[in-house]
Protein backbone atom coordinates (compact mmCIF):
# COMPACT_ATOMS: atom_id res chain seq x y z
CA UNK A 1 0.00 0.00 0.00
CA UNK A 2 1.26 3.47 -0.87
CA UNK A 3 0.48 6.91 0.51
CA UNK A 4 -0.39 10.05 -1.44
CA UNK A 5 2.66 11.86 -0.07
CA UNK A 6 5.02 12.97 -2.85
CA UNK A 7 6.39 16.39 -1.88
CA UNK A 8 7.93 16.95 1.55
CA UNK A 9 9.06 20.04 3.42
CA UNK A 10 11.86 19.31 5.89
CA UNK A 11 12.50 21.85 8.66
CA UNK A 12 15.35 21.76 11.16
CA UNK A 13 18.72 23.11 12.18
CA UNK A 14 20.58 20.16 10.65
CA UNK A 15 18.31 18.75 7.94
CA UNK A 16 20.75 16.89 5.71
CA UNK A 17 20.33 13.38 7.25
CA UNK A 18 16.55 13.61 6.85
CA UNK A 19 16.93 15.02 3.33
CA UNK A 20 19.25 12.19 2.25
CA UNK A 21 16.83 9.59 3.59
CA UNK A 22 13.80 11.25 1.98
CA UNK A 23 15.60 11.56 -1.36
CA UNK A 24 16.56 7.88 -1.30
CA UNK A 25 12.93 7.02 -0.56
CA UNK A 26 11.91 8.81 -3.75
CA UNK A 27 10.32 11.98 -2.39
CA UNK A 28 10.59 15.46 -3.87
CA UNK A 29 12.09 17.48 -1.05
CA UNK A 30 12.11 21.14 -0.06
CA UNK A 31 14.21 22.12 2.93
CA UNK A 32 14.44 24.85 5.55
CA UNK A 33 17.82 24.53 7.26
CA UNK A 34 20.25 26.54 9.34
CA UNK A 35 23.67 25.62 7.94
CA UNK A 36 23.07 25.28 4.19
CA UNK A 37 25.88 22.76 3.71
CA UNK A 38 27.03 21.69 0.25
CA UNK A 39 25.77 18.11 0.45
CA UNK A 40 22.29 19.27 1.49
CA UNK A 41 22.01 21.63 -1.47
CA UNK A 42 22.82 18.73 -3.81
CA UNK A 43 19.88 16.56 -2.70
CA UNK A 44 16.99 19.01 -2.28
CA UNK A 45 14.84 20.58 -4.99
CA UNK A 46 14.52 23.90 -3.18
CA UNK A 47 16.31 25.05 -0.04
CA UNK A 48 16.00 28.08 2.24
CA UNK A 49 18.89 28.48 4.69
CA UNK A 50 19.87 30.89 7.45
CA UNK A 51 23.54 30.79 6.49
CA UNK A 52 24.46 31.63 2.90
CA UNK A 53 27.90 30.07 2.72
CA UNK A 54 30.45 32.02 0.66
CA UNK A 55 34.22 31.61 0.15
CA UNK A 56 36.25 33.79 2.53
CA UNK A 57 33.11 34.78 4.48
CA UNK A 58 32.30 33.80 8.05
CA UNK A 59 29.35 31.51 8.77
CA UNK A 60 28.89 33.36 12.05
CA UNK A 61 27.78 31.91 15.36
CA UNK A 62 24.76 29.71 15.94
CA UNK A 63 23.84 31.34 19.26
CA UNK A 64 23.64 34.75 17.56
CA UNK A 65 22.04 33.82 14.23
CA UNK A 66 19.55 31.13 15.21
CA UNK A 67 16.05 32.52 15.61
CA UNK A 68 13.07 30.13 15.42
CA UNK A 69 10.90 32.81 13.79
CA UNK A 70 13.17 32.78 10.73
CA UNK A 71 12.38 29.08 10.19
CA UNK A 72 8.69 29.93 10.17
CA UNK A 73 9.21 32.73 7.63
CA UNK A 74 11.32 30.54 5.32
CA UNK A 75 8.78 27.71 5.54
CA UNK A 76 5.97 30.06 4.62
CA UNK A 77 7.99 31.30 1.64
CA UNK A 78 8.43 27.78 0.26
CA UNK A 79 4.81 26.83 0.94
CA UNK A 80 3.59 29.83 -1.05
CA UNK A 81 5.67 28.81 -4.08
CA UNK A 82 5.36 25.01 -4.17
CA UNK A 83 2.80 22.28 -3.63
CA UNK A 84 3.88 20.44 -0.48
CA UNK A 85 2.01 17.49 1.00
CA UNK A 86 3.50 17.24 4.49
CA UNK A 87 6.24 18.49 6.80
CA UNK A 88 9.00 16.52 8.54
CA UNK A 89 10.67 18.03 11.59
CA UNK A 90 14.30 17.86 12.64
CA UNK A 91 15.87 19.50 15.69
CA UNK A 92 15.64 23.14 16.75
CA UNK A 93 11.95 23.88 17.28
CA UNK A 94 11.07 21.33 19.98
CA UNK A 95 10.18 23.93 22.62
CA UNK A 96 8.76 26.63 20.33
CA UNK A 97 5.15 25.53 20.63
CA UNK A 98 3.59 28.63 19.04
CA UNK A 99 5.74 28.19 15.94
CA UNK A 100 4.91 24.49 15.75
CA UNK A 101 1.20 25.35 15.83
CA UNK A 102 1.66 27.93 13.05
CA UNK A 103 3.61 25.48 10.92
CA UNK A 104 0.97 22.80 11.42
CA UNK A 105 -1.74 25.26 10.39
CA UNK A 106 0.12 25.86 7.10
CA UNK A 107 0.89 22.21 6.31
CA UNK A 108 0.40 18.99 8.24
CA UNK A 109 3.33 17.99 10.44
CA UNK A 110 3.76 14.32 9.66
CA UNK A 111 4.41 12.80 13.05
CA UNK A 112 3.58 14.29 16.43
CA UNK A 113 1.13 17.15 16.76
CA UNK A 114 2.14 20.39 18.51
CA UNK A 115 0.02 19.23 21.47
CA UNK A 116 2.14 16.07 21.81
CA UNK A 117 5.29 18.18 21.66
CA UNK A 118 3.97 20.22 24.58
CA UNK A 119 3.06 17.13 26.60
CA UNK A 120 6.58 15.68 26.48
CA UNK A 121 8.67 18.87 26.34
CA UNK A 122 7.12 20.73 29.29
CA UNK A 123 9.48 19.14 31.78
CA UNK A 124 7.65 19.53 35.14
CA UNK A 125 4.42 18.03 33.79
CA UNK A 126 6.32 15.37 31.85
CA UNK A 127 8.32 14.23 34.87
CA UNK A 128 5.18 14.20 37.00
CA UNK A 129 3.61 11.81 34.52
CA UNK A 130 6.74 9.64 34.63
CA UNK A 131 6.24 9.40 38.40
CA UNK A 132 2.75 8.00 37.76
CA UNK A 133 4.27 5.47 35.35
CA UNK A 134 6.99 4.62 37.93
CA UNK A 135 9.71 5.50 35.42
CA UNK A 136 13.00 6.76 36.94
CA UNK A 137 14.08 10.30 36.10
CA UNK A 138 16.37 12.87 37.73
CA UNK A 139 14.82 14.99 40.47
CA UNK A 140 14.06 18.33 38.83
CA UNK A 141 12.92 21.72 40.14
CA UNK A 142 11.95 24.70 37.98
CA UNK A 143 13.19 28.04 39.31
CA UNK A 144 12.98 31.66 38.24
CA UNK A 145 15.58 33.33 40.44
CA UNK A 146 19.10 32.86 41.75
CA UNK A 147 17.93 32.39 45.33
CA UNK A 148 15.39 29.76 44.29
CA UNK A 149 18.13 27.99 42.33
CA UNK A 150 20.35 27.86 45.41
CA UNK A 151 17.52 26.50 47.53
CA UNK A 152 16.62 23.89 44.92
CA UNK A 153 20.23 22.75 44.67
CA UNK A 154 20.44 22.30 48.44
CA UNK A 155 17.18 20.35 48.37
CA UNK A 156 18.41 18.07 45.56
CA UNK A 157 21.99 17.83 46.81
CA UNK A 158 25.20 18.99 45.14
CA UNK A 159 26.49 18.57 42.50
CA UNK A 160 23.50 19.54 40.38
CA UNK A 161 22.90 20.36 36.74
CA UNK A 162 21.53 23.72 35.61
CA UNK A 163 19.66 23.66 32.29
CA UNK A 164 17.98 26.37 30.23
CA UNK A 165 14.24 25.77 30.05
CA UNK A 166 14.63 25.48 26.29
CA UNK A 167 17.82 24.17 24.72
CA UNK A 168 19.10 21.80 22.04
CA UNK A 169 22.28 19.80 21.43
CA UNK A 170 23.29 20.18 25.08
CA UNK A 171 24.13 23.88 24.69
CA UNK A 172 24.10 25.92 27.90
CA UNK A 173 23.88 23.01 30.36
CA UNK A 174 26.23 23.38 33.33
CA UNK A 175 27.38 21.12 36.18
CA UNK A 176 27.39 23.07 39.44
CA UNK A 177 29.30 21.77 42.50
CA UNK A 178 28.34 24.46 45.04
CA UNK A 179 26.32 27.62 45.70
CA UNK A 180 29.16 29.93 44.72
CA UNK A 181 29.27 28.35 41.27
CA UNK A 182 25.50 28.80 40.94
CA UNK A 183 26.02 32.54 41.36
CA UNK A 184 28.54 32.50 38.52
CA UNK A 185 26.63 30.41 35.96
CA UNK A 186 22.98 31.24 36.70
CA UNK A 187 22.95 34.42 34.54
CA UNK A 188 24.43 32.46 31.63
CA UNK A 189 21.84 29.67 31.88
CA UNK A 190 18.83 31.90 32.52
CA UNK A 191 19.46 34.61 29.91
CA UNK A 192 16.80 33.40 27.42
CA UNK A 193 13.64 33.65 29.57
CA UNK A 194 14.80 33.70 33.19
CA UNK A 195 13.57 30.17 33.92
CA UNK A 196 16.00 27.35 34.73
CA UNK A 197 15.82 23.64 35.49
CA UNK A 198 17.83 22.57 38.54
CA UNK A 199 18.36 18.85 38.14
CA UNK A 200 19.94 15.93 39.94
CA UNK A 201 23.23 14.86 38.34
CA UNK A 202 23.09 11.23 37.21
CA UNK A 203 26.51 9.73 36.54
CA UNK A 204 26.64 6.96 33.98
CA UNK A 205 26.41 6.13 30.28
CA UNK A 206 24.52 8.65 28.15
CA UNK A 207 22.32 7.05 25.54
CA UNK A 208 19.08 7.19 23.61
CA UNK A 209 16.38 4.91 22.30
CA UNK A 210 15.27 5.22 18.67
CA UNK A 211 11.62 4.26 18.53
CA UNK A 212 9.02 4.04 15.77
CA UNK A 213 5.34 4.31 16.68
CA UNK A 214 1.88 4.03 15.17
CA UNK A 215 -1.37 5.01 16.86
CA UNK A 216 -1.37 1.91 19.06
CA UNK A 217 2.02 0.22 18.69
CA UNK A 218 5.63 1.10 19.40
CA UNK A 219 8.78 -0.64 18.23
CA UNK A 220 12.26 0.06 19.54
CA UNK A 221 14.72 0.11 16.65
CA UNK A 222 18.04 0.62 18.44
CA UNK A 223 19.68 1.72 21.65
CA UNK A 224 22.36 4.31 20.94
CA UNK A 225 25.41 5.60 22.79
CA UNK A 226 25.65 9.40 22.94
CA UNK A 227 28.96 11.24 22.60
CA UNK A 228 28.94 14.41 24.68
CA UNK A 229 31.46 17.13 25.51
CA UNK A 230 34.48 15.54 23.77
CA UNK A 231 37.51 17.81 24.00
CA UNK A 232 39.36 16.15 21.10
CA UNK A 233 36.49 17.34 18.88
CA UNK A 234 36.86 20.83 20.38
CA UNK A 235 33.41 20.79 21.94
CA UNK A 236 33.55 23.27 24.83
CA UNK A 237 30.13 22.55 26.34
CA UNK A 238 30.24 19.72 28.94
CA UNK A 239 27.04 18.21 27.53
CA UNK A 240 27.50 19.44 23.95
CA UNK A 241 26.37 16.88 21.39
CA UNK A 242 29.31 15.28 19.56
CA UNK A 243 27.61 12.36 17.82
CA UNK A 244 26.68 8.80 18.63
CA UNK A 245 27.55 5.12 18.30
CA UNK A 246 24.86 2.70 17.13
CA UNK A 247 24.06 0.31 18.67
CA UNK A 248 24.63 0.56 22.42
CA UNK A 249 24.71 -2.93 23.88
CA UNK A 250 24.20 -2.84 27.66
CA UNK A 251 23.49 -5.90 29.80
CA UNK A 252 20.33 -7.78 28.79
CA UNK A 253 18.38 -6.66 31.88
CA UNK A 254 19.30 -2.99 31.29
CA UNK A 255 18.38 -3.31 27.62
CA UNK A 256 15.01 -4.78 28.55
CA UNK A 257 14.38 -1.90 30.98
CA UNK A 258 15.22 0.69 28.31
CA UNK A 259 12.90 -0.97 25.79
CA UNK A 260 10.06 -1.26 28.31
CA UNK A 261 10.40 2.38 29.39
CA UNK A 262 10.47 3.63 25.79
CA UNK A 263 7.38 1.65 24.86
CA UNK A 264 5.49 2.86 27.95
CA UNK A 265 6.30 6.50 27.18
CA UNK A 266 5.37 6.11 23.53
CA UNK A 267 1.96 4.60 24.28
CA UNK A 268 1.17 6.95 27.20
CA UNK A 269 1.92 10.16 25.28
CA UNK A 270 0.63 8.96 21.91
CA UNK A 271 3.90 9.36 20.04
CA UNK A 272 3.81 8.81 16.27
CA UNK A 273 6.53 8.08 13.75
CA UNK A 274 10.23 8.42 14.55
CA UNK A 275 11.05 9.53 18.11
CA UNK A 276 14.06 9.51 20.40
CA UNK A 277 14.18 9.15 24.18
CA UNK A 278 17.37 10.29 25.90
CA UNK A 279 18.46 8.51 29.07
CA UNK A 280 21.41 7.95 31.37
CA UNK A 281 22.18 4.43 32.55
CA UNK A 282 23.42 4.99 36.09
CA UNK A 283 26.46 3.26 37.54
CA UNK A 284 23.99 0.94 39.28
CA UNK A 285 22.38 -0.02 35.96
CA UNK A 286 19.17 2.01 36.23
CA UNK A 287 18.00 3.89 33.10
CA UNK A 288 16.96 7.46 34.00
CA UNK A 289 14.84 9.25 31.39
CA UNK A 290 16.14 12.74 30.57
CA UNK A 291 13.87 13.91 27.75
CA UNK A 292 11.90 12.97 24.65
CA UNK A 293 12.82 14.22 21.18
CA UNK A 294 9.48 13.88 19.38
CA UNK A 295 10.92 14.18 15.85
CA UNK A 296 13.80 12.83 13.77
CA UNK A 297 17.06 12.60 15.70
CA UNK A 298 20.77 12.98 15.01
CA UNK A 299 21.10 9.18 15.09
CA UNK A 300 19.06 8.79 11.87
CA UNK A 301 21.87 7.97 9.43
CA UNK A 302 23.60 5.58 11.85
CA UNK A 303 20.36 3.72 12.58
CA UNK A 304 19.69 3.36 8.86
CA UNK A 305 23.16 2.00 8.16
CA UNK A 306 23.07 -0.49 11.02
CA UNK A 307 19.55 -1.79 10.27
CA UNK A 308 19.62 -1.44 6.48
CA UNK A 309 16.33 0.45 6.37
CA UNK A 310 15.00 3.82 5.22
CA UNK A 311 13.77 5.67 8.27
CA UNK A 312 11.83 8.40 6.45
CA UNK A 313 9.85 5.77 4.54
CA UNK A 314 9.24 3.85 7.78
CA UNK A 315 8.13 7.10 9.48
CA UNK A 316 5.65 7.93 6.69
CA UNK A 317 4.21 4.41 6.76
CA UNK A 318 3.91 4.44 10.57
CA UNK A 319 2.09 7.78 10.55
CA UNK A 320 -0.25 7.22 7.59
CA UNK A 321 -0.61 3.45 7.20
CA UNK A 322 -0.18 2.35 10.85
CA UNK A 323 2.48 -0.14 9.79
CA UNK A 324 5.84 -0.91 11.37
CA UNK A 325 8.78 -2.49 9.56
CA UNK A 326 10.30 -5.85 10.34
CA UNK A 327 13.66 -5.12 11.94
CA UNK A 328 16.51 -7.58 11.93
CA UNK A 329 18.84 -6.43 14.68
CA UNK A 330 22.52 -7.15 14.09
CA UNK A 331 25.34 -7.06 16.61
CA UNK A 332 28.00 -7.29 13.90
CA UNK A 333 27.55 -3.80 12.40
CA UNK A 334 28.36 -0.59 14.26
CA UNK A 335 28.15 2.97 13.00
CA UNK A 336 29.87 5.95 14.61
CA UNK A 337 29.00 9.56 13.89
CA UNK A 338 31.36 12.23 15.18
CA UNK A 339 30.59 15.94 14.90
CA UNK A 340 33.74 18.00 14.51
CA UNK A 341 33.93 21.54 15.88
CA UNK A 342 36.35 24.21 14.75
CA UNK A 343 39.44 24.38 17.02
CA UNK A 344 39.89 28.05 16.08
CA UNK A 345 38.71 30.39 13.32
CA UNK A 346 39.45 28.32 10.22
CA UNK A 347 39.08 28.26 6.46
CA UNK A 348 37.42 25.07 5.28
CA UNK A 349 39.34 22.79 2.88
CA UNK A 350 37.57 20.78 0.17
CA UNK A 351 36.00 17.91 2.14
CA UNK A 352 33.57 16.90 -0.61
CA UNK A 353 35.75 14.03 -1.84
CA UNK A 354 35.95 12.28 1.54
CA UNK A 355 33.05 9.85 1.30
CA UNK A 356 32.66 9.47 5.08
CA UNK A 357 32.07 13.22 5.53
CA UNK A 358 28.57 14.69 5.73
CA UNK A 359 27.26 18.13 6.70
CA UNK A 360 29.99 19.35 4.37
CA UNK A 361 30.66 23.11 4.36
CA UNK A 362 31.53 25.06 1.24
CA UNK A 363 35.29 24.95 0.48
CA UNK A 364 36.82 28.28 1.50
CA UNK A 365 34.02 29.22 3.92
CA UNK A 366 35.15 30.44 7.34
CA UNK A 367 34.01 28.59 10.46
CA UNK A 368 34.34 30.38 13.79
CA UNK A 369 36.02 28.74 16.79
CA UNK A 370 33.77 26.20 18.50
CA UNK A 371 31.16 26.12 15.72
CA UNK A 372 30.17 22.86 13.95
CA UNK A 373 32.55 21.98 11.13
CA UNK A 374 31.28 18.69 9.65
CA UNK A 375 30.27 15.13 10.56
CA UNK A 376 32.04 11.86 9.84
CA UNK A 377 30.26 8.50 9.57
CA UNK A 378 32.19 5.24 9.87
CA UNK A 379 30.91 1.65 9.83
CA UNK A 380 32.85 -1.13 11.55
CA UNK A 381 32.39 -4.71 12.68
CA UNK A 382 32.84 -3.70 16.32
CA UNK A 383 32.24 -0.62 18.43
CA UNK A 384 35.94 -0.01 19.00
CA UNK A 385 36.97 -0.40 15.35
CA UNK A 386 34.24 1.99 14.24
CA UNK A 387 35.24 4.60 16.84
CA UNK A 388 38.97 4.25 16.11
CA UNK A 389 38.48 4.83 12.39
CA UNK A 390 36.18 7.80 13.01
CA UNK A 391 38.73 9.35 15.38
CA UNK A 392 41.56 8.79 12.88
CA UNK A 393 39.55 10.46 10.11
CA UNK A 394 38.77 13.37 12.43
CA UNK A 395 42.48 13.92 13.07
CA UNK A 396 43.11 13.85 9.32
CA UNK A 397 40.50 16.55 8.76
CA UNK A 398 41.83 18.72 11.56
CA UNK A 399 45.28 18.52 10.00
CA UNK A 400 43.85 19.91 6.74
CA UNK A 401 42.46 23.09 8.31
CA UNK A 402 44.02 26.48 7.73
CA UNK A 403 43.67 29.48 10.07
CA UNK A 404 41.44 32.25 8.76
Amino acid sequence: METDIKNLLIVGIDSSPIAYSAKEAGYEIHVVDYFGDVDLLHVCSRCETVIKQRPRQSCGRLELKFKPEIFLEMSESLLQKYDIDALLLGSGLDDNFDILHELNDMVQILGNSPEVFESVRKKPDFFQELDHLKIPHPKTIVVGSLEDAKAAAVDIGFPVVLKPMSCFAGIGIKIVPNSKEIERVFPKVSWANGTVLVQELINGVHGSVSILATRNQAKVLTLNEQMLGLSFLFQKEPFGYCGNIVPLLPDDSVCEDCVSIAEKISIRFGLKGSNGIDFVISDEGTPYVMEVNPRFQGTLSCVERVLGMNLVEAHVNACLLDTLPTVEKSTSTFCTRLILYAPKRVSVPDLTRIREVRDTPLPGAIIEEGEPLCSVFVIGDSRDSSVREAEALSKKIYAMLQPA
